[in-house]
């Protein structure tokens, strides 16, 4: 029987015997390494297999049922063929089976709930294959100590049942489609050496159970969405030796208690961020002496590299890119592969004690000395582009980022590049070849000098230099391309790859907006039917600094392998460069073969944005006199309702002067009721937000419409004048970049003004709000709020017919639609002025922390009062910093204070808000930046008129900036304070009561009169004393 059984399952998997034999007979037994026997059976007459080894003999088809039949079987190794099918239910009568691996085939269906029931089975591996379905819940009654499910489709989440296989040594689930949390359960299993989750959709914290498990030695979670911080019982697994985290959205720092690993020979670690964006300093791995690799990429260090790690002999992988690292770089002994783009190192280039021809290095976009580069031009896998701090030629100045476009190279306004393939001319335009094989930390320029890349990272070492990073298909019958011309099909059989980090650039573009086009092709894999195939390449794109896709996954958008699939972006180019940038952020499958991971890009192309250009519209005589006439008639509104609430003659009874505003052209009266049948009753979960004389509140009007309700209080003399403000400003001003109000609501003691609805909330929300909000604010739309604003503006101070100072621009006074255009709002405070007067106001109104100087403490107010505090909102923009949640007496320092102290460094882009990483642009984010400071000049004269500041911000005019000795800088600092201590306590006492407190805006008066007086005319206001409070500082 038994010979018959074996014969069968030989014959059915089309096992060829060594020899001619055909069939098994008992002869066989212990003759080869494929089937072992015992024959101490019936006095040794009778032999049982225990033992079948027929792995890697290429066998197809699938198991056969016959196995079953060898019930004395211990171990069954079918591992690395191409049997199919699924697992035959006749093994669960192998109950003496202690060894099965099947691993590497292509199996299919569920995993059989019988393996439970095996109480001999000591391992089981059934990775590489087809499996779906849920991982069995009575595994948790086995006694397995090695269990390898990795790399099936297996779904659903870990049952809590695996917790209790107390002899489980080694867990192995990576690869899958698993979903849901970590069981608190696997903390039970203390005699874990191995834990391996990588490549799922696992999520949520490390349970806190896990602290338990001080056996492990292998810890791999990488290309998850875990969250949390890292926890610090990491430090209890002092047998770890490898710990790999990257790929997931962990928080940093690491925990301190990670000083305590000293067995650690490979961690990686990347895409670490602050909660509220701050920086960290290095992590104290100093016991860590055995390290081999350290991957510690985007973890938003702001700090040296320390000298210890040169000292560390076994080392030969390090990773530290995308970080704020400072300083000089330690010497290493032994490294072969060296990563440290984008940083800010200076000094010389690191010496390396290994041959450098044969290393691997990424020195790019730092500061360090430029001759230190000379050692390592003749090795082609370093990359020294944008590295050094001077050049001395025009090829070294291009290495260097050091490029000069004149007027007359700024012709290029098209890019076409067929990413690792040749020039291929098509419809659109002529595709240039980019067919270099270099690729292993790398910057290639074109030969016209109007575009190159920088790729980072290498596949596998031992083929450093036989490895090509251009891939491509070599005949059109291996391709599935579809709705294409036959020209185009060549983009698509070509493509570049890159383990980690691929940037193109464009060079010497015209200013201006353009279309990014993105062509991609998953041609890598093999066939779809081959196991290899079963890996998921993800990776993130990048266009000038903003991530424009997350988890790219060519094979799942385009619908399989070679197919084809593009994706097209709106760019802005403002410093004459374009950067498109894939990355690797550790996501996806990492395994065999090397190019099956990282980001894969096959063409680009770039067109500029045309816009149609419209025939100015020549207005009739008709037109122009109803403007006019429209004009006087509000002024002559306007004028009446000042008059009649009091401003120009004695007071009249307050209802019958408010009832005269609605005389005014606001939009629209409703009625009390219908508001407050909108707004539910102005029932508190519609509020929105709360201002500084009454709450918003959202409401739906009956055709659909959402509307935004201010509330105000009519028994307030300051609520009256910001009614009367509001509906006089907003309703005369109309701008995309001013909140529309549709009208407003008198009724009684109820003061009520409907404007648009702002989806987006207010900027301070968005800044200051929570996490999710400010992950929203990329450096594109940060870029577009700051244009926004100063659009607004500039409209009221030069462009509109009625000239207005807002004296009371802040974070919370911008509001952002869905689109995250940004509106100016809250004109409670707002002014008439004329350009060639100086007021000095004895009424203060506006904000701590943004009123100008000149105007807080002198009462002398101008457009420039808003220049400095659209300077002060510029800087809280880039940062992510409140400027207003600051207190004379906190320990806390003042967001201006800060970036004088910075300027005098020269280190204002160390402001920028760490939430954004590596994802911003660099140039812009520094123009901004002293823009801001300009703005903040304490001379009004010295600041720029708010249409100057468009133009810069547009790219149109240059900034002309030259950093001035800041005035709270050095011994200055001090008096600083005391002047905001001594001013912010005059605005507490002076407060208003009318109202309750509120750190939003508010007023407060010196005295009781307001004086307008010509440009010449200097005064200076005293306090309660008689004398002037700058004389006590």
């Amino acid at each position: 029987m038994v010979v018959n059984a074996i014969t069968k399952v030989a014959e059915e998997l089309r096992l060829n015997w060594e020899g001619d034999e055909r069939e098994f007979s008992s002869k066989s037994c212990n003759t080869s390494n494929k089937v072992l026997c015992d024959c101490s059976f019936n006095n040794h007459t009778l032999c049982r297999v225990t033992k079948v080894d027929f792995s890697g003999e290429r066998l197809r088809g699938e198991i056969p049922p016959a196995i079953g039949n060898l019930t004395f079987l211990t171990w069954l190794d079918l591992r690395s063929n191409r049997i199919h099918g699924k697992i035959p239910d006749s093994l669960r009568n192998l109950m003496k089976l202690q060894y099965l691996d099947l691993s590497s085939n292509d199996l299919d269906g569920p995993i059989p709930d019988f393996f439970g029931r095996m109480m001999s089975l000591n391992v089981l591996i059934l990775s590489e294959n087809w499996l779906k379905g849920s991982i069995p819940e009575n595994l948790g009654n086995s006694s397995i100590e090695t269990l390898d499910l990795a790399e099936n489709q297996l779904s659903e989440e870990i049952p809590e049942s695996l917790g209790n296989i107390s002899s489980l040594e080694h867990l192995r689930l990576s690869d899958n489609q698993l979903t849901g949390t970590l069981p608190k359960s696997l903390g039970n299993l203390q005699n874990l050496y191995g834990m391996v989750m990588a490549n799922n959709k696992l999520q949520g914290k490390l349970p806190q159970s896990f602290e338990n498990l001080t056996s492990l030695r292998q810890f791999n979670v990488r290309g998850n969405e875990f969250i949390g911080p890292v926890p610090a019982y990491i430090g209890n697994w002092n047998q770890l030796q490898l710990l790999v985290l990257q790929g997931n959205r962990f928080e940093g720092p690491l925990p301190s208690t990670i000083s305590s690993l000293d067995k650690v020979t490979e961690m990686r670690i990347a895409d670490l961020y602050g909660r509220k964006g701050e920086l960290f300093l290095f992590p104290n791995i100093s016991r860590m002496t055995q390290l081999e690799t350290l991957v510690l990429r985007n973890c938003s260090i702001n700090d040296l590299i320390p000298p210890y790690l040169g000292e560390f002999l076994a080392l030969s992988h390090l990773d530290l890119s995308y970080n704020k690292l400072t300083g000089e770089v330690p010497d290493f002994a032994n490294l072969t592969n060296l990563y440290l783009r984008a940083n800010k190192l200076i000094g010389p280039i690191p010496t390396l004690s290994t041959n450098k021809t044969e290393a691997n290095l990424d020195f790019s976009e730092n500061n360090f000395t430029y001759s230190s580069i000379a050692d390592y031009r003749s090795n082609r896998n370093t990359n020294s582009f944008a590295c050094c701090s001077s050049s001395a030629d025009l090829d070294s100045a291009w290495q260097n980022n050091n490029v000069s476009c004149g007027e007359d190279q700024l012709e290029n306004d098209r890019l076409y590049i067929n990413c690792g393939g040749d020039k291929v001319i098509t419809a659109q335009g002529t595709f240039e070849s980019d067919v270099n094989p270099e690729g292993a930390s790398t910057f290639y320029i074109s030969d016209d000098k109007k575009w190159g890349y920088s790729s980072m990272g290498i596949y596998d070492p031992e083929q450093i230099f036989s490895m090509s990073y251009a891939k491509s298909i070599e005949s059109h019958e291996d391709c599935g391309f579809e709705s294409i011309q036959n020209k185009e099909v060549l983009l698509y059989k070509s493509a570049r790859v890159s383990p980690i980090s691929l940037k193109y650039f464009g060079f010497c573009m015209k200013n201006g907006l353009y279309k990014v086009k993105l062509d991609f092709a998953e041609i890598t894999f093999k066939e779809e039917a081959d196991h290899k195939s079963r890996g998921n390449r993800l990776f993130d794109v990048l266009i000038q600094g903003t991530k424009v896709l997350a988890d790219l996954n060519i094979k799942d958008v385009a619908g399989g392998l070679n197919k084809n699939v593009s994706r097209t972006f709106q760019a802005e180019i403002k410093g004459n460069n374009l950067e498109i940038h894939l990355y690797w952020a550790g996501k996806g499958s990492k395994r065999g073969p090397y190019e099956l991971y990282g980001p894969l890009v096959s063409a680009i192309s770039v067109e500029p944005v045309l816009k149609p250009v419209k025939p100015p519209k020549k207005l009739s005589p008709l037109t122009i006199a109803w403007i006019s006439g429209s004009i006087v008639l509000f002024l002559v509104l306007v004028f009446i309702c000042l008059w009649k609430i009091g401003y120009l003659r004695g007071k009249e009874s307050k209802i019958e002067a408010q009832k005269e505003l609605i005389s005014l052209p606001g939009g629209g009266l409703f009625t009390y009721k219908q508001l407050k049948v909108a707004t539910q009753n102005f029932n508190n979960e519609n509020k929105i937000g709360e201002g500084g004389f009454g709450a918003v509140f959202k409401g739906v009007l009956p055709n659909g419409t959402t509307i935004a309700v201010k509330q105000l209080s009519a028994k307030s003399k300051q609520g009256s004048r910001e009614f009367v403000n509001e509906v006089g400003v907003i309703s005369a001003l109309q701008h995309p970049n001013l909140v529309k109000l549709l009208g407003c609501c008198i009724d009684e003691n109820q003061l009520l003004l409907v404007y648009e609805y702002m989806e987006n909330n207010s900027l301070a929300h968005a800044l200051f709000g929570p996490e999710e909000l400010r992950v929203q604010l990329n450096w594109t739309i940060r870029s577009k709020i700051c244009r926004g604003i100063a659009k607004g503006l500039a409209f009221l101070h030069e462009e509109s017919k009625l000239k207005i100072i807002h004296r009371d621009i802040k974070t919370t006074n911008i509001l952002l639609d869905k689109d995250f255009t940004a509106k100016i709002s809250d004109f409670g405070f707002a002014k008439l002025h004329e350009g060639h007067q100086t007021h000095v106001i004895t009424k203060i109104a506006g904000t701590t922390g943004y009123m100008a100087p000149e105007y807080a403490m002198r009462g002398h107010l101008t457009s420039k009062a808003d220049v400095y505090s659209f300077g002060v909102v510029l800087l809280e923009i880039v940062s992510g910093q409140n400027s207003a949640s600051y207190r004379p007496n906190d320990e806390s320092v003042y967001l201006l204070d800060l970036a004088y102290v910075l300027q005098e460094k020269e280190d204002l882009l160390s402001l920028v808000d760490p939430i954004l990483g590596s994802e911003y642009a660099a140039k812009e984010a520094k123009m901004i930046l002293e823009l801001a400071m300009l703005c903040t000049n304490p001379s009004p004269t010295l600041r720029p008129r708010m249409s100057e500041v468009v133009k810069i911000l547009k790219g149109k005019s240059r900034l002309n900036y030259t950093p001035s000795l800041a005035p709270y800088s050095a011994d200055g600092f001090a008096r600083a304070k005391a002047i905001a201590s001594r001013s912010f306590s005059n605005y507490s006492r002076s407060m208003s009561r009318e109202e309750p407190s509120n750190p939003a805006s508010y007023e407060f008066s010196i005295k009781e009169e307001e004086v307008h007086i010509s440009a010449d005319y200097t005064s200076e206001i005293t306090d309660e004393t008689g004398r002037s409070p700058l004389n006590n500082v």
